[in-house]
């Protein structure tokens, strides 16, 4: 642990970002942003403690939580020497709870009764996380103005554009503050204000400071509403109330950690279930109804996104099941009804991510619902076709209420997807949002090994498999909960037509390798990358060439000793700090060991899974999002990748697929 780390408190959506000390900064140009944010709005941007004026010594930094949603403490004093040891310590404690920080200090006498002078500064610049991301993309805000109003208890800050957008951040204080006094310096902090407290413990004695910092975004209930269940509760007791209910959801059965024999793997499907139970949000689904859905990570994708929350629930399915019927009905809400080109949309697509902040609800980013993905959608008949199969009249139940919303999706893959008129299920490159549309997708991710980047439209390998996977499974809800025999026929000699293309042109005959791509001329882009993984999972090709495929990625050029690359070594286009381009994601891999367990390659799944597992034990047993590609044999211990999300919703499912993927299952 250094004094650099943040530490995370996230629930139900909010989380916080602090410093060791408990601080929040605002320091602006880190990757981690500070701060507390909920809906995509940072809400506190300082929240600063001060002893006399000055910063106080950290005697213990705030630990880690040993789950996401537990809180921080931290051991303060003011500046001493061994000569004039410091007066007083303090013990702060944190947690964050239905979009509130909470804080308790304890101020102890350590001999005497000398008075302390306790500040915190704080402020809420009510950044954008879009902007956060992009520091050097400026957005206009016309008619938009913050403020602050004091108040007896603390103080109020505002942020208005025009006449319908209002997020605020009410700050309150227990006892209240003696002073309040503006503290801006410049214009990024002109609506910071400074509360001071005169603290005077008796000898040896005690005093309490509590604290609250409400996030009220846009269209949240009025104040006082947010963490309303919660007032009162200082950050322990809340602690012992949010463990209980983690605890329940990670020891519910079936459990995975039961499954196994292998205490690591136990260990990290504990961690797993911990984070996602930290990491669901609440959406709203078809009939308004909240559901909690998971969330795609911490900091920046803490929302529902298409490809990552199905995902996340495939994996988590054979467990915890209810992910997925929150998913699949929060996705059905979501789907696209008409075209709209600045958003990607189309009638019958999946949603790829929802947005809530500021520049999504102005149109200033393409965000708020953003359709830019090619592989949302079949995944999305894939998860509700595996729900039925494992769910069994529960699963029939919901595969004939989402009749509609399948048929609609179907339809997309043919008259919008590509299908009907290239084959292959296709995206242009979008230039206001995602350069490549597929689970790599930042820009250059879909190459040649040489680096060439595709021309047209873009046909990615692990798209067709997931498009024939999702038609042989919606085949069967036709014939088994539509009853409609003849669109099952259709599906499935649609599908019978796609494996036979696929086939014939995602092979490289010389390197016994599918492409990773083709583009619209034809070309296939030769790049050797993991996505030929997936297409073991969703069955696409046949059991010579997937043993060949699955044997090959564990190769030592494309397995690390950790797991997989993106990308094998030795390309041109390989980097191993590339985000798509050579790094491992524990998500590709999970995939990756489904598939090997498809096609019995068994000893090949159970290596790949040591490998992540001993990834995770250097990560206290939680997943990261993704991790450089460096090779284990060179490096005792797996080399971060510089902007991880961690916890993130599909890494932290990954060991329950490993838990299925051992068993035999896909």
């Amino acid at each position: 642990m250094t004094a650099t780390e943040h530490r995370l408190l996230v629930h139900n959506g909010t989380f916080a970002m602090l410093a060791p000390s408990g601080d929040i900064t605002g320091t602006p140009g880190t990757t981690t942003p500070d701060g507390l944010f909920s809906r995509d709005t940072r809400h506190l941007s300082r929240w600063q403690l001060t002893l006399d004026g000055r910063a106080p010594t950290i005697l213990v930094a705030a630990p880690e939580p040993d789950q996401s949603c537990e809180p921080a403490a931290a051991v303060l004093t003011p500046r001493g020497s061994r000569e004039e040891p410091p007066a007083c310590t303090l013990f702060r404690e944190q947690a964050v709870v239905d979009g509130v920080l909470t804080e308790r200090i304890r101020v102890v006498s350590n001999q005497g009764a000398a008075p302390i002078r306790l500040s915190l500064t704080v402020d809420a610049d009510f950044a954008d996380q879009m902007e956060l991301r992009s520091p050097h993309h400026a957005y206009p805000r016309p008619d938009a103005a913050r403020s602050a109003v004091t108040r007896a208890d603390g103080v109020e800050f505002h942020y208005r554009r025009g006449p319908g957008w209002h997020a605020r951040t009410v700050v309150t204080a227990d006892p209240a503050p003696a002073e309040t006094v503006a503290a801006g310096t410049a214009e990024g902090d002109a609506t910071a204000h400074r509360l001071s407290w005169l603290l005077e413990p008796s000898p040896h004695g005690t005093v309490e400071l509590r604290l609250r910092a409400a996030a009220l975004p846009h269209g949240a209930p009025e104040t006082g509403q947010a963490g309303a269940a919660y007032d009162g509760r200082d950050p322990a007791a809340i602690r012992s109330e949010l463990a209980a209910a983690r605890e329940k959801f990670v020891a519910a059965e079936p459990c995975p950690s039961r499954r196994t024999a292998r205490p690591e793997l136990a260990r990290a499907c504990e961690q797993g279930l911990a984070d996602l139970a930290g990491l669901c949000v609440t959406v709203p689904g078809p009939d308004g109804a909240p559901l909690r859905v998971p969330g795609a990570g911490v900091p920046w994708f803490l929302t529902l996104f298409g490809r990552d929350s199905l995902l996340t629930s495939f994996f988590a399915l054979p467990y915890r099941p209810e992910l997925a019927e929150a998913t699949l009905l929060a996705l059905a809400a979501t789907q696209a009804e008409t075209a709209d080109p600045e958003r990607v949309a189309e009638p019958g697509k999946i949603v790829h991510e929802v947005r809530n902040g500021e520049l999504a609800a102005f149109g200033q980013v393409p965000y708020g619902r953003y359709y830019g993905s090619v592989d949302s959608t079949p995944l999305f008949l894939v998860l509700l076709g595996a729900y039925a199969e494992q769910q069994g009249a529960a699963g029939m139940e919901l595969a004939r209420r989402l009749e509609p919303q399948a048929r609609a999706a179907v339809r997309w893959m043919f008259a919008h997807g590509g299908l009907d008129d290239l084959g292959y299920l296709a995206y242009r490159p979008d230039e206001g949002g995602l350069a490549n549309q597929n689970w790599k997708d930042s820009p250059g991710a879909i190459c040649a090994a040489d680096g060439t980047l595709p021309t047209g439209a873009v046909m990615v390998a692990e798209a067709q498999g997931y498009a024939y996977d999702a038609l042989c499974r919606t085949a069967e809800l036709a014939r088994t909960a539509w009853g409609d025999p003849g669109y099952a026929g259709g599906l499935e000699r649609a599908a019978a037509g796609l494996r036979e293309r696929f086939g014939a042109d995602f092979w490289l005959p010389d390197r016994g390798f599918p492409p990773l791509a083709l583009d619209e001329t034809g070309r296939r882009m030769d790049a050797l990358a993991s996505d030929a993984g997936h297409l073991l999972w969703s069955g696409i090709l046949g059991q010579r060439r997937g043993e060949t495929v699955g044997r090959r990625l564990l190769e030592p050029d494309f397995f690390s000793g950790w797991g997989v690359r993106t990308l094998a070594a030795g390309q041109r286009a390989y980097h191993p700090l590339s985000y798509h381009r050579g790094s491992v994601w524990p998500q590709d891999n999970a995939l990756i060991a489904l598939g090997l367990a498809r096609y019995s390659l068994r000893a090949e799944a159970a290596r790949l899974t040591e490998g992540l597992l001993a990834a995770a034990a250097h990560h206290g047993y939680r997943l990261p999002e993704v991790l450089a590609g460096y090779s284990r044999a060179e490096h005792p211990a797996p080399v971060p990748y510089p902007h991880a999300c961690s916890p993130q919703a599909w890494a932290a499912a990954t060991p329950l697929a490993l838990v299925t993927a051992l068993e035999g299952g896909r």
